[in-house]
């Protein structure tokens, strides 16, 4: 079956947002506004919050992943899993983005600007360390928050999930030869308690809680019980990643306002990171044929990255205080708002998007 978008007519009319979903910016702005104030105000209730963690995976965050992921997972028909063959072009741009391009890219773009451009700027001899997080950061391709960026951009649930699923495979194999190389390590310590409780938390969890209830409403409701629960979790999800991002920003609070300068310019080669291989995604995706609805996952899944991992790396090879921690980091920090911007473009990109690749 052919993944070129077809010739049609007006593409049907989409359902209005609402206030709340309209000023979302606007939201993100306030709560990384909020969580520095915060973190610097109230530092030990943060630390506390921080400290309910097993393996570096942070629990509370946890929960509020759940509740973003969890409305996006109740949309999947399991028994549908099986179309996704029919987005292999899909599948195979991301992997590429990800496997081949994320990792060499980031390594070129930190030895450019952190080693050489921004060396002057930044605290002497830390250069190599704050290259090794960017590269860490990068060798991650992302998982759990891949749900909420294709939520917000409508994108094919089917085909999100069998991508994240495929990289988490990936990592247990590519990951520690890709770092061993860019960094030239011979022997890199993965924290697999972190990777392992990741996916089970992020993943395996969100999928058979989903699926319960997914099946529990349709034998009990049929479609309009589920259509309606969805309806009342729309906004559920949002407010939890806005949570999510007070927290994320509230746990760094007192090292941004310490350490501003050196935050921007870590945040440099990281941004340059996720427009260049969003845009790379979603290009090859237009001139591939692919549809909409899976290039604009495709696009996001191959600019994110999985910050859990990188973090708990960086942390296991330089230490809790080094400059490769704190680069992974910055990428976490980084992420969220930048990955909202992504989602933006390629909604609003959509009419261009489609004329190409059906030509």
């Amino acid at each position: 079956m052919s993944t070129v978008a077809p010739v049609a007519g007006p593409a049907p009319a989409r359902p209005g947002i609402g206030t709340f979903e309209r000023y979302l910016s606007v939201w993100v702005a306030l709560c990384i506004v909020a969580g520095i104030g915060l973190g610097s105000l109230m530092p030990g209730v943060f630390a506390t919050i921080a400290a309910a963690e097993v393996a570096r995976v942070n629990l509370v965050v946890a929960v509020l992943i759940w509740l973003m992921i969890i409305p996006m997972l109740l949309k999947i028909d399991f028994g549908s899993l099986g179309s996704v063959r029919q987005h292999w072009k899909g599948v195979g741009v991301t992997l590429f983005i990800n496997w081949a391009v994320k990792p060499f890219s980031m390594a070129a773009l930190g030895t450019f600007f952190i080693g050489w451009l921004f060396a002057p700027l930044l605290p002497a001899g830390q250069g190599p360390s704050y290259i090794a997080g960017l590269i860490l950061l990068a060798a991650a391709p992302c998982t759990a928050m891949v749900f909420v960026w294709s939520n917000l951009c409508d994108g094919e649930p089917t085909y999100t999930l069998s991508q994240v699923a495929l990289n988490d495979v990936l990592m247990v194999f590519l990951f520690t030869p890709l770092v061993a190389l860019l960094l030239g390590v011979a022997a890199i310590t993965v924290p697999w308690d972190t990777l392992l409780i990741s996916v089970a938390l992020y993943i395996v969890v969100p999928v058979i809680v989903a699926q319960v209830i997914r099946r529990g409403l349709l034998a009990s409701g049929g479609q309009p019980a589920l259509d309606r629960l969805l309806a009342r979790l729309g906004p559920v999800s949002l407010v939890a990643l806005l949570a999510t991002l007070v927290l994320l920003f509230g746990f760094q609070g007192e090292q941004i306002l310490a350490r501003p300068l050196v935050i921007a310019l870590l945040a440099v080669p990281i941004l340059i990171q996720v427009y260049f291989n969003a845009g790379l995604a979603y290009w090859l995706s237009r001139r591939f044929g692919v549809a909409w609805c899976v290039a604009a996952p495709a696009a996001l899944i191959g600019a994110s990255n999985f910050f859990e991992l990188a973090v708990a790396a960086a942390i296991s090879l330089f230490g809790l205080n080094s400059g490769a921690a704190l680069a992974t980091v910055v990428g976490v920090l980084v992420e969220v708002p930048v990955m909202l911007l992504v989602v933006s473009i390629v909604k609003r990109s959509r009419g261009w998007y489609e004329r190409g690749a059906a030509a």
